[in-house]
């Protein structure tokens, strides 16, 4: 983390009005400015040429590397690179932002999320265990868990562009390159491959299909327990 004076940074800060819980356990390169009111607690890492905000939570257990973070804006126990989080966004636990990500106003983007090379328009949502990559997502779109951007086949990235307003239901796989309209809904389980107009629902999953008295059957020829 170079020759930063971390005491010398930490006494900058409280001067001009940052809180810290414990001082001695946050640490800031020379290149960080942080806004006033703005609360930096235990395990907190601030890095390059970063800028938090005023009236933020930062931590515990955050590392922010030359990220421009907004106002009121909470990271917990998140890490964050070479992005913009804007105003009023709440990040984490365990999330990872990685380089070029723009997250929107008002955004939540909860555990265990991974962005990567994307842009989220304000109050989008991604509560848990999401992947989006190489992204252009729209206003107030909702992703349920176990969604994933399926960028890379190997050799090339593709994008993923999703209107505002849109629903993405859980466990949709997005095979990019991929449009998904202003509005529109994926049903849980489904893997798109080809365009989802506005305002319409993509059902992509196979039928369900019943075999009545399977298991018991093989249960009475030992096959199963």
């Amino acid at each position: 983390m170079g020759q930063s004076d971390f005491s010398g940074n930490r006494k900058r800060l409280l001067e001009s009005g940052v809180e810290m819980m414990d001082p001695d356990a946050v640490y800031i390169e020379d290149g960080v400015t942080v806004g006033k009111g703005t609360l930096l607690l235990p395990g907190t890492i601030l890095r390059g040429r970063t800028v938090v905000g005023e009236n933020c939570i930062i931590g515990p257990n955050v590392m922010l590397t030359d990220c421009a973070v907004g106002d009121r804006v909470t990271v917990n126990a998140s890490q964050c690179e070479e992005s913009e989080i804007r105003d009023g966004c709440e990040i984490g636990p365990y999330t990872h932002i990685r380089p070029h990500c723009v997250v929107g106003a008002g955004s939540k983007i909860g555990a265990f999320v991974q962005l990567k090379n994307c842009n989220l328009g304000k109050g989008t949502k991604m509560a848990h265990l999401t992947y989006v990559g190489d992204a252009d997502v729209g206003e107030d779109c909702n992703f349920g868990c176990g969604v994933v951007t399926c960028n890379y086949d190997g050799k090339h990235k593709f994008r993923t562009t999703i209107g505002s307003h849109a629903f993405i239901g859980c466990n949709t796989n997005l095979v990019a390159p991929v449009t998904v309209g202003d509005g529109a809904y994926t049903a849980a389980g489904s893997t798109i491959t080809h365009e989802v107009p506005a305002d319409a629902l993509a059902v992509a999953r196979e039928k369900q299909k019943n075999l009545e008295g399977w298991a018991a059957k093989r249960r009475a020829d030992g096959k199963l327990k």
